[in-house]
């Protein structure tokens, strides 16, 4: 028997960081996000010789361990090892992993794997987990136990997918889908343009010094948060009234808020490539993830989008197809 399972990406629209504690604790967050047709794979073969061979082909290792091993974290496929801590190996197998964009990329890859991992080890060990346990042992496990830096909204994103409205309310998280018409769904994937700068981050030291800044009670990091999470609430409500060009003037203030968190979220190749796309008739967007690379997303009037495409690609930017996904985190029996 062979177990495979898949958990999508996301882009997140408004509230990206108010999700990151300790804002969300004391004031709350509420961020808009939704989750896109790449993912993060992974395949499972039960052994019954107490072997472990991982294979990561987005980091191209193959590790191979030993069901009694203390699997120590040391940077090498921690994640995987985290998870196995957490929910048990009885037997030995063979896990193959990979995703659909390279880490640091601003698409929450790194929960996503976890979501994944956690959901094909529940499949195989056939654990009782509800989707919110799921996703708070994703984010216990990569922010907590790993102390990787980062926020609470993409472990719950790829385990439940689709458009979803997710309030920070101290130390519970509730995930409000949005029921939207699939014109409006096809409108708004006709009108974004995603593309990837070329250049991954490493996100924890914008995350540090933003998290340093707002627990220094900076003014302008905290009012830039507090009107980060009202964006979040306003493109929320564009949404749900189908009023699309109020949606990409929106994204171009929350752009302007979010630059305002710290120095290094955005580059002079991010500028250039971001002011280009605004003369050539894009209404807004904004980087993805913590900032300082990855991808820019544009919402661009329909009979401009080709061209502002092509601008990018000019300016070394690599413009990538894709699609809205309903779902969440999914596995399967082979």
């Amino acid at each position: 028997m062979m177990y495979r399972s898949k958990a999508p990406l996301r882009i997140s629209f408004a509230g990206g960081g108010t999700d990151v504690p300790p804002y969300p604790q004391e004031r709350g967050g509420a961020v808009l996000s939704a989750t896109i047709d790449k993912f993060a794979y992974a395949s499972l073969i039960p052994g019954d010789d107490g072997h472990i061979e991982v294979q990561s082909l987005d980091y191209d290792i193959v590790a191979k361990y030993h069901t009694n091993d203390r699997f120590p974290y040391d940077g090498e496929l921690d994640l995987v090892k985290a998870v196995i801590r957490n929910l048990g190996a009885p037997t030995g197998f063979r896990l193959f992993m990979h995703t659909d964009a390279p880490p640091g990329s601003g698409l929450g890859t790194s929960s996503t794997v976890v979501v994944n991992l956690i959901g094909l080890f529940q499949r195989w060990l056939r654990k009782p987990l509800v989707p919110y346990e799921i996703a708070q042992l994703a984010y216990h496990i990569e922010r907590i136990e790993l102390g990787i830096k980062g926020g609470m909204q993409d472990q719950y994103a790829a385990t439940f997918g689709g458009f979803n409205f997710i309030e920070f309310l101290g130390d519970a998280v509730v995930v409000n889908p949005l029921r939207m018409p699939q014109d409006l769904i096809n409108e708004l994937e006709y009108r974004l343009l995603l593309c990837y700068t070329g250049k991954t981050r490493l996100s924890a030291n914008i995350l540090d010094r933003q998290i340093a800044s707002y627990q220094q009670k900076k003014s302008d990091v905290v009012a830039a948060l507090d009107a980060t999470k009202e964006l979040a609430f306003a493109l929320k409500r564009t949404l749900l009234t189908a009023k699309l060009d109020d949606f990409g003037d929106l994204l171009h203030q929350g752009w302007e808020m979010k630059k305002r968190f710290d120095s290094a979220i955005t580059t002079p190749q991010i500028d250039t490539m971001y002011e280009e796309a605004r003369k050539m008739g894009a209404l807004g967007g904004k980087v993805l993830g913590a900032g300082g690379g990855g991808y820019l997303l544009l919402y661009c009037p329909f009979d401009r989008k080709h061209l502002i495409a092509e601008r990018l690609e000019q300016l070394h930017g690599q413009v990538v197809e894709f699609r809205f996904e309903q779902n969440g985190f999914q596995s399967w029996q082979v």
